[in-house]
């Protein structure tokens, strides 16, 4: 087991792997920008280096600030945590070359999905289902056309290099290809640095299922069942929930076995998530995978009873699964809230101090957070300020429990997403287990009410 861990990220989910080190008794080294000096994740790790002012490309993406902060503290693993470098292969590559252990996939796997044309050849190759479109990167708005000609309308396209929903655009029918083609490409050059797109069929009423994937170094890998991440504005997940009510244990044994067949082919390790998209019939497609743990890691902690943190650091220093697929069975429902400075109207981000706070407890309540009572919320930062976990035996209850954790939660000071929460969770849709991702669309744009028929007087 490693010694010392340093954890090359902030807020809730430093905390995270810094609670996941204290258990496992290795110690930690936390990271800062000078914004974040007051941050529990550098209270509570064992030592804390600065590493720049605020701005993310000063702090948090100077590979070369957190490579040294790594040596002077003589750390020998860095855990990159999600977002910021958690998917950088060359930053995978400069940890390994300093004889430091990263905390995740190797870097050839994390490149091998990094760019979404080369995911979906290897995907295709390994067995799994695939969306018809483009087989590689379109070369020009003119290919776009041909192949959307062939595919059928409508078509998405997508940024190779890239996700979140940026250089991602709808096209209907042939007239828009072109002008969106371009625009999509200058979204993600501006994004990603790379303006490579390509393209696929685009399904009118998707859910967004996701498979969590487990491997240690030794060849063994397991799935822990799916997500459901179909809640989503402006393809940014908001609300995700396990299992998925759209899902049969039928269809769950069939998706991980293709998916474990893919990863054994592929020579999978640590971590990582296979993204699916599921069409009205029931039918799945591989969209991606994510190299890294999920923001959305807690549903599948909660309903499978695996700390995947734990195992995270367990599996990259070499120790072998703790679990077999047979023993992987639900036994409990789970819903994840994320919850965001934000106004819950126009989503426009709401940054400033937390003047009040009072968090939800009780049965079933879980709540990962960085934030207090005077704790700022930084505007150079991604907004989430808590994830509220709810776990019930069925999802009725846990429904039933998730209504009133969101009306116990208080945060004043700012403004948060809490009452969009509460729409969803009186959205008949989403209560009943039937949405897909227009949901949020559909809650905040719903269809004007339909006039009934003006009848004449009997004169």
């Amino acid at each position: 087991m490693f010694k010392k861990v340093l954890v090359a990220n902030r807020g809730e989910i430093a905390l995270r792997v810094i609670r996941a080190c204290r258990e496992l008794g290795v110690a930690t080294v936390a990271v800062h920008s000078t914004a974040d000096a007051e941050s529990l994740h550098v209270r509570f790790a064992d030592e804390a280096i600065c590493i720049g002012p605020p701005q993310s490309r000063d702090s948090y993406l100077n590979v070369r600030a957190l490579l040294s902060a790594a040596d002077v503290t003589g750390a020998d693993a860095i855990h990159p945590g999600y977002g910021f470098l958690s998917e950088n292969a060359e930053f995978a590559e400069m940890v390994t070359g300093m004889n430091l252990k990263f905390i995740g996939p190797r870097p050839e796997m994390i490149r091998l999905m990094g760019n979404k044309v080369a995911a979906r050849e290897a995907a295709e190759q390994a067995g799994l289902p695939l969306l018809p479109g483009a087989r590689g990167k379109l070369k020009d708005s003119e290919e776009a056309e041909r192949i959307a000609e062939e595919v059928g309308y409508p078509v998405i396209l997508k940024a190779a290099a890239g996700g979140g929903g940026r250089g991602m655009k709808i096209c209907r029918d042939r007239g828009q290809i072109r002008q969106l083609f371009d625009t999509a490409s200058n979204e993600a050059l501006a994004a990603f640095g790379d303006g490579s797109m390509y393209l696929e069929r685009y399904v009118e009423e998707p859910r967004h299922i996701e498979l969590q994937i487990v491997a240690d170094e030794h060849g063994q890998v397991i799935h822990l069942g799916e997500r459901e991440c179909s809640v989503q504005r402006r393809h940014q997940k908001m609300i995700e929930e396990a299992p998925s009510p759209a899902v049969t244990p039928a269809l769950r044994r069939e998706m991980g076995e293709v998916a474990l067949s893919a990863m054994r082919r592929i020579g999978y390790n640590n971590v990582g998530t296979i993204e699916f998209l599921m069409d009205e019939k029931g039918r799945y497609y591989f969209m991606e995978m994510n190299t890294r743990i999920q923001v959305e890691h807690p549903v599948t902690e909660q309903v499978y009873g695996l700390d995947l943190l734990r195992e995270q650091i367990r599996l990259a220093a070499g120790e072998p699964l703790e679990r077999t697929q047979e023993s992987v069975v639900p036994h409990a429902h789970a819903i994840e809230f994320r919850v965001n400075a934000e106004d819950p109207v126009t989503f426009a981000p709401s940054p400033g101090k937390i003047t009040g706070y009072h968090q939800p407890g009780g049965y079933g309540v879980r709540v990962d957070t960085m934030a207090y009572e005077q704790y700022k919320v930084q505007p150079y930062y991604d907004s989430l300020v808590a994830k509220l976990v709810i776990t019930g035996a069925t999802r009725e209850i846990a429904l039933q429990r998730a209504a009133r954790a969101l009306h116990e939660y208080v945060i004043e000071g700012i403004k948060t997403n809490i009452p969009f929460h509460k729409r969803v969770l009186a959205h008949a849709g989403f209560a009943g287990g039937q949405y897909d991702t227009r949901i949020v669309d559909q809650i905040l744009n719903p269809p004007a009410p339909v006039e009934a028929p003006k009848t004449s007087a009997a004169g």
